[in-house]
């Protein structure tokens, strides 16, 4: 019997508030250009022709999210975000389960809604280098700053770390759907889906990112995401 095709599929957490940011609304529904922050992280994933959908995971009482995608073929919008990432990101996975089930080793990428600034140059890197093991990876910057452990008032200096080994973690960050959703089960308090992973005993493949892939969290970061897309159009 012949193998089903692997297919890859996108889970986007989208129920936060933002509130760090300081605006009158959640951070993903800001405009950027004539879209919002949360459109064109969709549309990022959206390039990449061999993602078969998006499932966009907002909060119950989000009215704002389900209309940008309505009559969309590849994109889903559920109000089933959760307290956590994590929650919202089992949601998704949770929409998936009946189109997976013949498949669970299908890849899923989830991606941060405040990360509108994803390439298909990484999107196709991310599938090229963590697709070649069982377990996945996610895309990560080297980090290029001393680093510097504070003590626990944060006004001096602990420690200096070394860098050499250090990288800032970003998203999409890939793995098998059932893999996944095993890990984000069994553990809950982890903060993003390497963590979950690795907290399992899988060894996650660091696939490097691109600067322009940040995630915005303050004014400060969406002005800057406003120039660089500005450029890119």
């Amino acid at each position: 019997m012949l193998e089903p095709p692997t297919r890859y599929w996108a889970v986007v957490p989208a129920g936060g508030s933002g509130s760090r940011l300081g605006a009158a609304l959640p951070k993903q529904y800001l405009l950027i250009g004539r879209s919002t922050m949360l459109e064109h992280s969709v549309a990022a994933l959206l390039s990449a022709p061999w993602i078969e959908k998006v499932v966009v995971v907002v909060a119950p009482d989000d009215l704002r999210g389900p209309p940008l995608f309505f009559g969309h073929a590849r994109v889903v919008v559920i109000g089933q975000g959760g307290a956590t990432r994590r929650d919202s990101v089992l949601a998704g996975l949770q929409c998936l389960a009946a189109e997976v089930a013949a498949n669970p080793t299908d890849w899923v990428l989830v991606h941060d809604a405040a990360r509108p600034g994803l390439t298909i140059q990484g999107l196709e890197r991310l599938r090229a280098l963590a697709s070649q093991d069982d377990v996945g990876g996610l895309l990560a910057l080297p980090i290029a700053d001393t680093v510097k452990r504070a003590h626990p008032d944060r006004s001096e200096v602990a420690q200096t770390i070394d860098r050499s080994l250090l990288w800032a973690a970003q998203t999409p960050q890939m793995f098998r759907v059932q893999a996944l959703r095993t890990a984000l089960v069994q553990h809950p308090g982890v903060t993003d889906e390497a963590s979950a992973i690795e907290a399992a005993g899988g060894v996650v493949r660091l696939v490097e990112g691109e600067r322009g892939n940040f995630k915005v969290t303050t004014a400060a970061d969406l002005e800057l995401m406003k120039r660089l897309l500005e450029d890119r159009s």
